[in-house]
């Protein structure tokens, strides 16, 4: 639906259903499927299909995504657009195979070598799952470079109904690809090497000066009852689902809280974090790790208000009755009980 042409895969637990999918979809769409020799091999073949022009994706898990950092730092560095889906599990090492969020740090700081980003969106339903592919998609055209969704294995294996949208029909034009001059223009050259030091220097600085227009245009999140709230919690993807409903039992309780999630993890919603969180009186930050968004939580607000964390790793999820027991005691505390 957002017109992907090709998709270069290598299985691993737990995204393997979007490589069987593809599998058998991408032949009857007049796409190319193929599974690579490995992780090394598949994000590579995404490099040579994105250098073409043509709409291109890649998927893996935690382990997987490691592998393929290199291949991603090139395509960064050749200013192409693709699509990587990353379903989470628990790690570091081969870890697990239950979800986890403990690969924010690397999908946000270090998916790779040298200086660059990629766009890193955060679903929390299968929903999302839908539209922000299709969103990904355009903004990766759009800027010239990677784009990540982060999910998570508990969205990879979930079932919820969902609106697709209308068929995808115009690619933009890429008059950049490196896909047969015709003697109707000059070659176009795909590159990621500069050996002058001016040269790479310069390409980079206009790299970032694109991110600033990024980090102005597209940040994204979801507010839920914060108008008035003194506890903010903020949390992404699944978590926040989680989140969202400890986030109810308090307000049954009569404790004043209120949801942010972010949407968008690069560009970090940093203006909306602060915007919502002005008249709060403390901030508990949700993960399925041991605490890596809430570096970026502490960042926005720029360290002026309280910032908690609670999170579990390794696989285990937390359950909205202890997220709202920590809210509780944040309660309690700022309400002077102890």
């Amino acid at each position: 639906m957002a017109g992907c042409k090709s998709f270069f895969g290598y299985p691993i637990t737990p995204q393997t259903e979007i490589s069987a999918y593809m599998a058998k979809r991408m032949p009857k769409e007049g796409g190319v499927f193929l599974q690579a020799e490995s992780e090394i091999a598949a994000v590579n073949m995404v490099l040579g299909a994105a250098a073409a022009g043509v709409r291109t994706m890649t998927s893996s898990s935690s382990p997987g995504i490691s592998l393929k950092s290199e291949g991603i730092s090139y395509i960064a560095g050749s200013d192409l657009p693709c699509v990587i889906i990353n379903v989470q599990r628990g790690g570091p090492g081969l870890g697990g195979i239950q979800p986890s969020q403990a690969d924010y740090w690397q999908a946000t700081r270090a998916l790779g070598h040298g200086d660059f980003h990629v766009l890193v969106y955060a679903p929390a339903s299968v929903q999302e799952m839908v539209d922000l592919v299709i969103e990904a998609f355009d903004r990766a055209d759009e800027y010239r470079m990677p784009a990540m969704l982060l999910a998570d294995g508990m969205l990879g294996q979930m079932m919820e109904p969902v609106t697709f949208p209308e068929v995808k029909k115009n690619v933009p034009d890429k008059p950049w690809a490196t896909n047969g001059h015709q003697g109707k223009r000059d070659h176009n050259v795909a590159n990621s090497l500069f050996l002058s030091p001016g040269d790479l220097h310069s390409k980079v600085v206009r790299r970032f000066e694109k991110y600033k227009e990024i980090e102005q245009k597209l940040p994204k999140a979801e507010t839920y009852k914060t108008e008035d709230a003194d506890i903010i919690v903020t949390a992404y993807g699944a978590a926040a689902r989680i989140a969202r409903s400890a986030v109810n039992m308090a307000r049954k309780e009569g404790i004043k809280a209120g949801l942010i999630r972010p949407v968008t993890l690069y560009p970090f919603p940093k203006e909306i974090i602060r915007k919502h969180t002005e008249n709060a009186k403390e901030i508990l930050c949700v993960e399925m790790s041991m605490g890596q968004m809430v570096e970026d939580v502490r960042l926005s607000v720029e360290c002026k208000k309280p910032v908690r964390f609670y999170g579990k790793t390794g696989g285990l999820i937390p359950e909205p009755a202890e997220v709202f027991e920590q809210i509780k005691r944040i309660e309690k505390r700022i309400g002077g009980a102890y």
